[in-house]
């Protein structure tokens, strides 16, 4: 169950990748804690829009944006449409990501190109846009970067997956040390399996049933499992937690 306060109120907070999965629960869950939330997308506009009508009901406030994070040019200039319409960002959630999977020996080196590129280089690419914004918002600015279980303990056939989530791990801790002096906070939150469209077209029920047996809490994820531990590092409680990675695995890496 997400948190459901007002503590972000007057809070925009960015989320990339929001048009579905964990991107979508944790649009909804920062608006029901009162931010006005910018929701990302790539293509799907509609999905996006449905997303903003979620937040609605929620309680909340939000819009969208279309951009690709893996294009520098595009993200700075929405991001900084994003900050001069709405009078500052907050909150940055790099939640944008995918999974192009294959072997070392076959893998093609235009996926390993395209993985590197949205899931480290998005994360790169949106937190030195957004890092004058955040530094501005000082005790109020957050950067919470999504990773995942896989960058910690590997997966066969997601080397490019894996090494861009380990990755981004390494970033988070750095740019925590740049920015804590301002009050700003930056963290990394790591899922296990999360029942989402990526999780469902790249795990067969096989195994799926392999790797329940693996899970001490023998369940797959939620999104809201995930959206409710960044809209805690979203919030007031989390003002001196940063540089931290938190996992929501359900104990399948501990």
């Amino acid at each position: 169950m997400a948190i459901r306060d007002r503590a972000l109120d007057g809070c925009v907070a960015l989320v990339t990748g929001g048009s579905r999965g964990i991107g979508r629960a944790v649009c909804v869950a920062l608006a029901g804690r009162g931010a006005r939330v910018v929701v990302n997308y790539r293509e799907r506009r509609d999905a996006a829009d449905e997303t903003v009508a979620l937040c609605e009901a929620a309680g909340g406030a939000a819009l969208t944006s279309g951009f690709d994070v893996a294009d520098r040019a595009q993200v700075s200039e929405a991001i900084d449409r994003i900050a001069a319409e709405q009078g500052g960002l907050h909150i940055l959630v790099n939640n944008a990501g995918i999974a192009l999977n294959g072997l070392l020996l076959r893998y093609k080196d235009a996926d390993w190109d395209r993985t590197m590129a949205v899931n480290l280089g998005g994360v790169y690419s949106c937190s030195k846009a957004a890092a004058r914004h955040l530094l501005k918002a000082k005790e109020r600015g957050r950067a919470i970067h999504l990773t995942s279980v896989v960058g910690e303990m590997g997966n066969p056939g997601q080397i490019a997956y894996a090494a861009a989530k380990a990755a981004v791990i390494g970033f988070t801790r750095s740019m925590a040390r740049e920015v804590a002096s301002r009050g700003v906070t930056v963290n990394a939150v790591a899922p296990g399996y999360v029942e989402t469209d990526m999780t469902a077209e790249h795990l067969p029920e096989a195994a799926r049933a392999q790797l329940m047996a693996q899970i001490p809490m023998s369940r797959i994820g939620s999104p809201d499992d995930v959206a409710g531990v960044v809209a805690f590092l979203a919030g007031p409680e989390a003002a001196y937690v940063t540089g931290q990675v938190l996992r929501v695995n359900g104990g399948l890496l501990m």
